[in-house]
């Protein structure tokens, strides 16, 4: 494996400051279930994202940006850890009640700024747990508002009548349950926008994690039966105000040229729900699968004075890249433990040929390693995964069948003509397959590896609540 920790040499040599003294903000907006193409900057139809849009136009657009793993916990543990999720023992989507969670003793993004004087805050969705010990503000964050999981984790679940009823949580109390989700996106963006004005004198970081346009939708009444697209369109177009909210707020408080600005996903589309789930713009399959539209996300970063305008990276980059470039930006200490990001702050300040991660292995499940890319070649391994195609999707929030075919031969991909992953050219490269099964091992020897009964020498272990007050 490449060295984990990743350090730009050369670009600067002392953390970046404003023009009034402190550290750059970082906010980073981190939508749920939004595809390649959802954006109408990147084709999508029937409604407009003009805020998006134009922070794409002024930024960074990044088109092989990956989530770490395809589904909503696992993404969210590797973007605020830095790491793999299954290095840290933490895989899926855990529900009410888990007995684990993240491990308190890992270092989120929140501990990690906190280090040099930040103030934190996350609003919105969690997704590590949703145990005391757990939660945001025993794991580095000052504030939180929002939903502690999914919120389609409630009794109004179209498949299963398994959950109780879904609190909304403010600091660590829930102040509500099965709260009117049309109330959600509007409510994040309110608590963001006080939080940036309260802490505009000094360094802070934002993580906004919209629980939208994960089912089932809900819209306020600002934005209900105004899109071409139903109620997707109608999410998507509040959505997008919520992210001008933000920007706006950066800019009247003059923190724009401060302010590193992330857009992301946690993960592709849920496309068996058909008129209620995004696009990912011809990549294959979606959430939950490991073949691009499962993992390859939109990103968008925007600082203003740093961040080229209208520049495109190419390069191969993940959300667990975000940590390590976070410590770069703040000169944070990184964690005594081992990481997997690398640093991306170099792309950032225009350097768009830099290619700071050489590998990526997608993960899935509770630990198996189903495929491992370069960024030019993907070598795809035998699994049983799950096919949207099999079965027409289902309509207005409830969704089509899904079935569960086995790959049984190994498949080799050339993305740089085939994002869409439909050619197979196992047989024409057999150089590129040795070398990226030998990237494979060497994390099968680290990570282990399910399907080939590999523990692994470097997994840690997540959080149990019974070990915690």
């Amino acid at each position: 494996m490449r060295n984990l920790l990743f350090f730009s040499v050369g670009i600067m040599s002392a953390p970046l400051c404003s023009a009034a003294g402190h550290k750059p903000n970082i906010v980073i907006i981190n939508l749920d279930d939004v595809g390649y193409g959802d954006f109408s900057y990147s084709g999508a139809n029937g409604y407009q994202t003009p805020n998006i849009d134009r922070l794409a136009a002024d930024g960074m657009r990044f088109t092989q940006f990956l989530a770490v793993q395809p589904v909503s916990g696992a993404s969210r543990a590797g973007l605020l850890t830095g790491c793999y999720p299954n290095r840290i023992g933490f895989h899926g989507a855990p529900g009410p009640n888990n007995p684990w969670g993240i491990n308190p003793d890992e270092m989120t993004l929140g501990e990690l700024v906190k280090q040099v004087g930040y103030t934190t805050a996350i609003f919105g969705k969690w997704h590590l747990g949703d145990a005391h010990c757990f939660l945001p503000l025993q794991n580095g964050f000052d504030e939180y508002y929002g939903l502690p999981y999914s919120n389609d984790m409630w009794p109004h679940h179209p498949q299963s009548n398994a959950y109780g009823d879904l609190p909304t949580i403010d600091g660590n109390e829930a102040v509500g349950y099965n709260t009117d989700q049309s109330r959600l996106t509007t409510d994040y963006t309110e608590h963001a926008v006080q939080f940036i004005r309260k802490n505009r004198r000094k360094p802070f970081l934002l993580y906004l994690a919209h629980s939208m346009p994960h089912v089932p939708l809900a819209v306020s009444d600002k934005f209900k039966g105004k899109s071409e697209r139903g109620l997707f369109g109608d999410v998507m177009m509040e959505i997008d105000w919520s992210v001008g909210e933000v920007i706006k707020t950066l800019r009247n408080l003059g923190l724009e040229k401060n302010t590193l600005v992330i857009l992301t996903s946690d993960n592709g589309p849920w496309l068996n729900y058909g008129n209620h789930a995004g696009s990912t713009m011809g990549l294959r399959q979606g959430k939950g699968t490991t073949f691009e539209g499962g993992n390859r996300v939109p990103c968008v970063m925007y600082w203003k004075g740093v961040t080229t305008p209208g520049a495109t990276c190419n390069s191969l980059l993940s959300n667990i890249d975000i940590f390590p470039t976070v410590a770069e930006m703040t000169d944070a200490p990184l964690p005594d433990k081992t990481i997997d990001g690398v640093s991306m702050l170099a792309v950032i300040k225009g350097d768009i040929t830099a290619s700071p991660r050489d590998n990526f292995v997608y993960y899935y499940g509770k630990n198996n390693l189903e495929a491992v890319t370069d960024g030019d070649f993907k070598l795809i391994y035998p699994h049983t995964y799950r096919d949207y195609a099999a079965f027409p999707p289902g309509r207005d929030g409830k969704p089509g069948k899904l079935a569960n075919p086995k790959l049984t031969q190994p498949l080799l991909y050339d993305l740089r003509r085939d994002p869409g992953e439909r050619y197979d050219v196992y047989s024409e490269y057999p150089d590129v397959v040795e070398r990226l099964n030998d990237i494979a091992e060497e994390y099968r020897n680290a990570l282990g590896d399910d399907l080939t009964n590999r523990k692994g020498k470097e997994r840690r272990q997540p959080g149990f609540a019974k070990d915690y007050k």
